[in-house]
């Protein structure tokens, strides 16, 4: 699960009246029309603009066009959210898409501002490029000059995705806390620490509720009645239900740093890769004991396997050691899902369009290594000219659940948000690569 600032947004609002629209705007609707879009509606946005929504092909859209429209358009790319989720986004792209600020800062630069919705919950980087690509060409055919692409978690993937697979349709990029190195990296984390916590969690009261195999999802993220106005509260629940336990085990660590609950979380941490704290504990387990089964699904097998692999345990001597070796659980990868998630999207580094990326230095759920790691790829490939990237310092806040604090993911302030949008703007605009120091 990634967290509020990453998934889809559903406005909740009444709608407002249809706005009476200028010729300009009259025209733009006229052209959707034409183009295909169905469900067309449209209200006032700020400053007299435009706000329309519809569906491509049957994915729900929603763009924001200023009054005095520049001709260029800033889309934006979701992030991961746990299956079941509906698939709607924002009918406002201005509200609190998750785009941190970036798209209501374009907007009131005169920029087109949007997003599609996914075909589906969970993992969707296939879906997400592929949507987000539509909706650039349904723009660019509604006369936009100049298209420049956002996301923000997965919607960083999908950023990385578009533009190295499509390396002539968007004229900058922007990834903001983003999964830029890939799947496998990452959810071979996720994995281990679900390994890890399971068996040195065994017999105590910290232990994960539900199914306990790393191949499959621990608990239902869908009501067994079917009834989906339900859905919402279910996943919550869910959510609590695996999280309680691990904020338990922090509360009992905290009691006594030098006790066993303390140790367990050290050496959980170490093996995942994250820092030992609650949040950088509890969001990882949610999101790989919720999201297995759809993980598994979306790709076609097992995309991380640790056949083989020898565990090193910090604070366990070499009996102890030998003992987790021997007692964790075992899988093996899918060479289909491996080449699935290679292909949605493991990063080259040979892309032309020029990408900025921004990433806390602490991030509990998609850690600063995926930054690092884009960096050292893209050295490789030779292209450091085109890449841009910023570290921001980390951030914490209350988490959902447990009344705790924790690192955030994706914690960038609108002002940081904006500052990045800026820099890949005037990157595009002038030639001339952003400042050391243009977000901070």
């Amino acid at each position: 699960m990634l967290l509020a600032s990453a998934a889809p947004v559903i406005a909740a609002d009444a709608p407002a009246a249809p706005p009476a629209l200028s010729a300009p705007q009259a025209a733009i609707v006229t052209r959707a029309k034409a183009l295909g879009a169905s469900e067309v509606t449209t209200r006032a946005a700020p400053g007299g603009g435009l706000i329309l929504d519809g569906k491509l092909a049957g994915d729900q859209f929603a763009l924001a066009f200023p009054a005095t429209w520049n001709h260029d358009a800033l889309l934006f790319a979701h992030g991961y959210s746990t299956p079941g989720t509906p698939v709607a986004v924002a009918e406002d792209p201005l509200d609190k898409t998750g785009s941190g600020g970036a798209l209501a800062a374009a907007y009131a630069e005169g920029f087109a501002v949007g997003h599609s919705a996914y075909d589906k919950a969970g993992m969707g980087v296939q879906t997400g490029a592929e949507n987000t690509l539509r909706l650039r060409d349904f723009m660019v055919k509604l006369g936009t000059k100049r298209v420049y692409v956002s996301g923000a978690s997965m919607g960083g993937n999908i950023v990385l995705s578009l533009i190295e697979q499509h390396p002539t349709a968007f004229a900058g990029a922007l990834s903001a806390c983003g999964v830029t190195d890939g799947w496998e990296s990452l959810f071979g984390q996720l994995i281990d620490m679900r390994a890890a916590y399971n068996l040195l969690t065994v017999g105590t009261p910290y232990a994960l509720p539900g199914e306990q195999d790393l191949a499959r999802t621990a608990l239902p993220v869908v009501p067994p009645s079917g009834d989906m106005t339900k859905g919402e509260a279910f996943r919550w629940a869910q959510i609590a239900r695996i999280a309680t336990p691990v904020l338990a085990l922090f509360k009992a660590a905290n009691a006594n740093p030098g006790g066993r609950e303390a140790k367990i979380v050290r050496q959980v941490a170490a093996i995942g890769g994250f820092e030992p704290e609650p949040a950088s504990l509890a969001f990882p387990l949610v999101t790989v004991t919720l999201g297995a089964d759809d993980l598994r699904e979306t790709l076609g097998g097992q995309i991380y396997g640790n056949v083989g692999k020898v565990y090193s345990i910090p604070e366990m001597t070499s009996q102890e050691t030998d003992a987790f070796n021997k007692g964790v659980q075992r899988i093996a990868a899918d060479p289909v899902a491996v080449a699935a998630a290679r292909r949605w999207h493991q990063a080259t580094g040979r892309f032309r369009t020029p990408l900025v990326t921004i990433h806390n230095r602490i991030d509990s759920l998609v850690p600063y290594a995926q930054s690092e790691v884009l960096g050292r790829i893209v050295a490789a490939a030779g292209n450091q000219s085109r890449l841009a990237q910023y570290a921001l310092p980390a951030v914490k806040a209350p988490l959902p659940i447990g009344g705790v604090e924790g690192y955030t993911h994706c914690g960038f302030s609108p002002e940081q948000t904006g500052a990045a949008w800026q820099a890949l703007r005037s990157w595009v605009e002038t030639g001339k690569r952003p400042a050391i120091d243009a977000v901070r």
